[in-house]
């Protein structure tokens, strides 16, 4: 087997990863809800801990409806959660940490507790297999269809909700459907690729995309176009240098896109001048 091939599942798991997840990405900064991600992962794994703690695989699918049963609980109570006098990032901090020392507190009763919170934090991209990849791919196609056909309302819903109501939209339905699809999308994430790398998948592109690109009016196009753009080279190159440099793939992922953004950031102010 040659380096390609080998790395090829990892690649295509990567892009798959990257195309819904800056699109998201998008919505939860918009939302100024940037947390929310790694406490509905927090959840999702707390999932695939009480199912390794009741005998099951991590890849079962006790395991896999076990987590998605913690995230998608999460997401409706961030749903309803949305209220200006408490802030959202408030609750989805108790979320986090609650759901952080429930795993622990599982995971300590398991016999490979240690070594299933590091294959949760880390995960195990390297070795994903097609199957994964294709059930994966059809779940995220389907999700990323429905919001293509709901795009405007959800984006607005995202943005500006006040308007969203004034509009007589049902801001409280729209940010449940919101929340549930998104528990989805991090539930079979999570699997793949682990809490820190689909946290980085969600934010980093998305980031970078809007401190270059800097008009909200592109944001889901051009913006898009940007952020996918990030979140393939980060892939390629993070991927590449765990190989070569025997290094854990998806702390290598992780550790690029925080160089990509830093690079945004100081590149931001040109692109900001040139927008005026």
């Amino acid at each position: 087997m040659n380096i390609l091939e080998f790395l090829l599942p990892s690649f295509v798991a990567c892009l798959v990863l990257t195309g819904i997840h800056t699109y998201l990405g998008v919505h939860v900064i918009a939302r100024g809800v940037i947390f929310v991600d790694i406490a509905l992962a927090q959840l999702a794994a707390l999932g695939m801990t009480v199912a390794l703690a009741l005998g099951h695989g991590t890849s079962s699918l006790t395991s896999y409806l076990m987590a998605l049963s913690f995230s998608v609980t999460g997401a409706g109570i961030l749903s309803v959660t949305r209220i200006k006098k408490i802030p959202q990032e408030a609750i989805i901090g108790v979320v986090f940490v609650v759901s952080s020392a429930a795993g622990i507190l599982v995971a300590d009763r398991s016999p490979h507790g240690t070594e299933h919170i590091k294959y949760i934090l880390d995960g195990s991209i390297l070795w994903v297999s097609w199957n994964q990849i294709i059930k994966t791919g059809i779940i995220y196609s389907l999700l990323g269809g429905i919001h293509y056909i709901f795009r405007k309302k959800m984006f607005l819903v995202s943005s500006d909700p006040d308007l969203a109501k004034k509009k007589g939209l049902k801001v409280k339905v729209w940010d449940f459907f919101f929340y549930v699809t998104f528990a989805v999308v991090i539930t079979s994430s999570v699997q793949i690729g682990g809490i820190l790398l689909v946290f980085s998948f969600l934010i980093v592109p998305a980031l970078c995309s809007m401190l270059l690109v800097n008009r909200v009016g592109t944001i889901l196009g051009l913006s898009l176009l940007v952020g996918w753009i990030v979140g393939i080279l980060g892939s390629i190159i993070g991927i590449s240098a765990s190989y070569f440099l025997d290094l854990p793939t998806g702390s290598s992922i992780v550790v690029v896109f925080g160089i990509f953004l830093v690079g945004a950031l100081l590149a931001a102010p040109l692109f900001t001048r040139r927008n005026q």
